[in-house]
């Protein structure tokens, strides 16, 4: 969540644009775009923006359907991966990483790197390192986020962690 938004407005934005308010509709946006771009990216890769695009898209499409407005940042993150991830299968390319699309904090040459050994993950790995590691959640939390068993999570994140020490080394 950003930090102009705190809970209760975020709340009351939920409330309003289920409702039917196109303003409130246009705050959440403003919201979660930023939001939604940062849990895609590091599984879409180069097909971010559209996986972003994809999962906004089935946010407001189902907007009506959460119930519970204080847990719409937990909702907007399952539905989030599952695109990024739909639409990084779905492009199943591999390419190598762009200076240019890389963050600015820390060594650009570490950076390339290790956006190279990303490129070559599977959009699963890619995404459970990323709900682990960036997103800090634990490994039951990340399977209800994947809809997978906590365990398979677990052997998920555990063959995430080889794949990128192998890719790493090679």
């Amino acid at each position: 969540m950003s930090a102009d938004a705190d809970p209760p407005t975020a709340v009351r934005w939920v409330r309003a644009a289920q409702g039917g308010d196109a303003l409130a509709m246009s705050r959440l946006l403003d919201e979660l775009t930023p939001y939604v771009g940062r849990l895609c990216a590091p599984i879409a890769l180069s097909d971010a923006p559209d996986a972003a695009q994809e999962a906004l898209i089935a946010v407001f499409q189902n907007l009506r359907t959460l119930r519970e407005p204080a847990a719409l940042y937990g909702w907007v993150r399952r539905i989030a991966v599952r695109e990024a991830i739909r639409v990084a299968q779905r492009g199943a390319r591999q390419q190598p990483a762009e200076l240019a699309e890389l963050p600015a904090p820390g060594s650009p040459e570490l950076a390339v790197d290790v956006r190279d050994v990303l490129d070559r993950l599977s959009p699963e790995h890619r995404a459970i390192l990323m709900l682990r590691e960036v997103e800090g959640l634990d490994e039951r939390a990340a399977a209800e986020v994947l809809e997978v068993s906590a365990g398979t999570a677990k052997s998920r994140l555990s063959r995430a962690k080889a794949a990128f020490r192998k890719q790493w080394t090679s």
